[in-house]
C-alpha cells in the first residue's frame, strides 16, 4: 500500500490527481481536514507521513513544502514550474529517452513538466535529437489551452454567468515573452535560444494544441514522421497511429485529445513548410495525468494504469 499526500488537493491540478487514484486499491490518502490545509505542522507531518506527495501549489507554497520534508524517503512529486530546471530534480518527461525511466525510479524529487512545454519539448527535442535543425534554429510556437490551465481564479471568471464576453474569443496572453514554460522548453529541448511563444487560452474547459511550424531544405514530412515513430512508437501515451492527420479531412479539431492523459502528435503541410501539432489535455499529459503516469512508474505499474488512453 502506497501513502500518498496531495498538498494543494483543492486545486484543479490536485483534485484530478485525486479522481484517478481515489479507486485504486494500492493507495493510501492522508488527507488533512479543510481548516488544517494552511496548519504548517500538519503539512509537515503528513509530508513526512507519505511514501508520495504530490505539491499542486503555487512555486512558492511548494518551495515550502519541500523544506518541511526531513523524511529522506518521501518521494515529492511537484507540478508547480518551482523546480523544473533547479539541481538535484529529475524532469519527469518520461518519453524523453529511456534513462529518464531509471531516472524517475531513483529520484526523490521529480518534476511534472508544464502543459505548454509538453508538446513544445515533444516536437522539438527529437528534431535536435537526429540533427534535422541546428541548435540556434529560430523556434517559434503557438500553444492553445484550456481556461483550467489558469486555475480556481480563471475558472471562475469563464464560469461566470455575467462574465466579460471578450472571454468567448481566444485569448493570447504572456505579451512580454516571457511565460514561465520557457525555461524549460528551452532547456529540455535542447536549443540555444528561447522559441517565439505565444499562448492562447480559449474559452473551453480544458484542452491542449501546440504548433510548431519548421521550413528545412532538404527535409521532408516522411523525414518527421520517420523521426516520430521511431521516437514514440512504443510509447503508450503517445498516439502516431494518423501521424499524417489523413482521417481529419482538412480540419483539425483543437480540442481532439481533452478528457484524455495521453498525447497525439500530428505532421502536416508541405515538402517546403511543415507543421507540427501536439493535441492533448493541459489537465491530462499536460498535468494531473503525467503526475500519476510517474507515480506509476515509481511504485512498478504499467505506465497507463487508472489513466484515460
Amino acid at each position: 500500500m502506497v501513502k500518498v499526500f496531495i498538498d494543494g488537493s483543492y486545486g484543479t491540478t490536485g483534485l484530478r490527481i485525486h479522481e484517478r487514484l481515489a479507486t485504486r486499491a494500492d493507495i493510501q490518502f492522508i488527507t488533512l481536514p479543510e481548516q488544517q490545509r494552511k496548519d504548517v505542522n500538519k503539512r509537515a507531518k503528513a509530508l513526512n507521513s507519505a511514501d508520495i506527495a504530490f505539491l499542486c501549489l503555487p512555486d512558492r507554497a511548494a518551495i515550502e513544502s519541500v523544506s518541511l520534508i526531513n523524511n529522506p524517503d518521501t518521494v515529492v512529486i511537484d507540478a508547480s514550474t518551482a523546480h523544473r530546471t533547479a539541481p538535484g530534480w529529475t524532469y519527469g518527461f518520461l518519453e524523453m529517452g529511456e534513462d529518464i525511466y531509471d531516472k524517475v525510479k531513483q529520484s526523490k524529487r521529480i518534476c511534472v513538466p508544464g502543459c505548454h512545454a509538453t508538446g513544445f519539448i515533444a516536437l522539438v527535442r527529437p528534431l535536435i535529437e537526429n540533427n534535422i535543425v541546428q541548435k540556434n534554429y529560430p523556434f517559434s510556437c503557438t500553444s492553445l489551452t484550456g481556461y483550467s490551465g489558469g486555475g480556481k481564479a480563471m475558472i471562475s471568471d469563464y464560469t461566470d454567468q455575467n462574465r466579460d464576453c471578450s472571454l468567448s474569443v481566444p485569448r493570447i496572453y504572456a505579451l512580454t515573452q516571457s511565460h514561465k514554460h520557457l525555461k524549460e522548453m528551452k532547456h529540455y529541448s535542447s536549443i540555444s535560444d528561447y522559441p517565439l511563444f505565444n499562448p492562447v487560452v480559449c474559452d473551453i474547459y480544458s484542452m491542449m494544441c501546440v504548433t510548431v511550424n519548421i521550413s528545412i531544405k532538404g527535409v521532408t514530412i516522411d523525414d518527421i514522421c520517420d523521426i516520430f515513430v521511431k521516437k514514440y512508437g512504443n510509447r503508450p501515451l503517445f498516439d502516431i497511429s494518423d501521424i499524417k492527420g489523413e482521417s481529419y479531412n482538412g480540419y483539425i479539431p483543437s480540442d481532439d485529445f481533452k478528457d484524455k492523459d495521453s498525447i497525439k502528435i500530428v505532421v502536416t503541410g508541405n515538402d517546403e513548410r511543415i507543421s507540427l501539432i501536439a493535441l492533448y489535455d493541459n489537465l491530462g499529459k499536460g498535468a494531473s495525468g503525467a503526475a500519476v503516469q510517474i507515480l506509476n512508474v515509481i511504485t512498478g505499474k504499467e505506465e497507463t494504469y487508472g489513466l484515460k488512453v
